[in-house]
């Protein structure tokens, strides 16, 4: 392929001239040539570079894929390797997390217990239903994840219905190893819908999500190894 003037790239990636000159100075694109006039000359190389950039942005997010493209022409291969690395195990975690939801929901559904008001169960009654100790219950009520009612004259926690499902789905988050600080926002959502049903079709829209990154990862990494392939950076 011959000479290639900014427009060109720019119309192969759906984008404007100037962007291209951006991408050039940011370092996206490997250094260009000038002719004596004082403009870039771009050609094959830059080519497969701007498709890689677009790539990557799609599948990591622009700022991962400005490092990686840079650590590349910086001949650095290895750190650029490391940031496709680092996106792949944070989409790995996002996957076990949500899994772990999953489960959560899943047993909070099947636990037998109807939601909606009931008898107020004591601290002790709760902790035997679930397996735990009275002290974990404890610590999730000071975190926020939990809300017992109180008796009056005695003060004494009172659980009802929604207070028991709500600690079952912390127990699966838990035993997931999720952090509290992760659980708060997932026991809010639950407590929004009303029931399990919203919060499950909120998962399987995330799951959707995820793979549909998963995929734009896959291309990315395609069309940074042809980038590699064709034309091995300097240096």
């Amino acid at each position: 392929m011959g000479a290639l003037r900014p427009i060109d790239l720019a119309r192969l990636a759906g984008i404007s001239a100037q962007q291209v000159r951006n991408y050039a100075d940011a370092g996206v694109l490997p250094a260009a040539p000038r002719t004596p006039a004082g403009y870039r000359r771009f050609d094959d190389r830059h080519r497969r570079a701007l498709l890689a950039y677009r790539a990557l942005g799609r599948g990591f997010g622009w700022d991962v894929a400005r490092d990686v493209m840079r650590a590349v022409h910086a001949g650095d291969v290895p750190r650029a390797l490391a940031l496709i690395d680092a996106g792949h195990a944070a989409l790995h975690d996002e996957r076990r997390s949500l899994r772990a939801v999953r489960e959560a929901l899943e047993a909070t559904a099947t636990s037998g217990e109807p939601a909606g008001p009931a008898a107020g169960l004591r601290i002790g009654e709760v902790a035997a239903r679930l397996g735990v100790r009275t002290s974990a219950l404890r610590v999730w009520e000071a975190a926020g994840l939990l809300a017992p009612g109180r008796e009056r004259g005695t003060r004494y926690r009172v659980y009802g219905r929604d207070d028991l499902r709500d600690a079952r789905m912390i127990l699966m988050l838990r035993r997931g190893r999720y952090p509290l600080a992760r659980i708060g926002p997932i026991v809010d959502g639950l407590r929004r819908a009303g029931s399990t049903d919203a919060l499950r079709a909120a998962t399987a829209e995330r799951e959707a999500a995820l793979t549909a990154r998963a995929t734009a990862m896959l291309a990315a990494a395609s069309h940074l190894h042809d980038y590699l392939a064709a034309v091995p950076p300097a240096g």
